[in-house]
Order: C-alpha cells, then structure tokens, then sequence
C-alpha cells in the first residue's frame, strides 16, 4: 500500500450483524464445539439493543429426518431473558448447553 493511503470499510449496522452472522457459522466448530456438517443453526438480532443470539442443534434424528429448531424455543423471548454466555468471544467456555425445559424456563422468567 502507497505511504499516506488509508483504505477504509464502513458498513451499516445490518451488514455488521450479517458479517457476525457469518463469522458464527464459518467458526460455529471453534465457538461451540460441534461438527457443521451435524448440527442446524438459527439466530436471532435485536437491532435496537445491539444484541445476537445464535444455536446449533442436531440437525437429524436417528432416522435421518431434518430436525427443526423446536416451536417452543422463541429465540426473541430467550435473548430478551437470557444472560450474556461470555464477555468475549476470545475465550473457552463461550456457551451454554440447555435442554429443551431449560431454555423454556428461561423465556418464561
């Protein structure tokens, strides 16, 4: 690069929230510790608060079928009610695992 040049980005908050999203599922195996070819992610963004939640679950069952993200878990009541799972994505232990009656008592608090 030339001495006195600056190349600059500068995105929209929706096209931050979409290279996060990005960055998760490239990096879903290191962040939450699943194969991607296994697993189904779902996510969710609050725009307004700054905040982004975001899952992986078995994507089949032992049949094979697709598993979909269960009706019951509401990924906007859960990031509303759910604490923070770390202060920073550069550490272990950046996630929790949850049964399905777990994260429903979550949204219902």
């Amino acid at each position: 690069m030339d001495k006195d040049k600056y190349r600059i980005i500068k995105i929209s908050k929706e096209a931050l929230f979409e290279f996060i999203y990005e960055k998760f599922i490239e990096n879903q195996e290191e962040y939450l510790d699943v194969n991607a070819l296994e697993v189904m992610n779902s996510f969710e963004i609050d725009f307004q608060n700054g905040n982004f939640i975001f899952t992986a679950h078995k994507s089949e069952d032992e049949n094979g079928n697709i598993t979909p993200l269960p009706k019951e878990i509401d990924l906007v009541k859960l990031m509303d009610k759910m604490e923070d799972t770390t202060s920073t994505m550069f550490t272990k232990n950046r996630y929790v695992e949850l049964s399905l009656k777990e994260v429903i008592d979550i949204q219902e608090r």
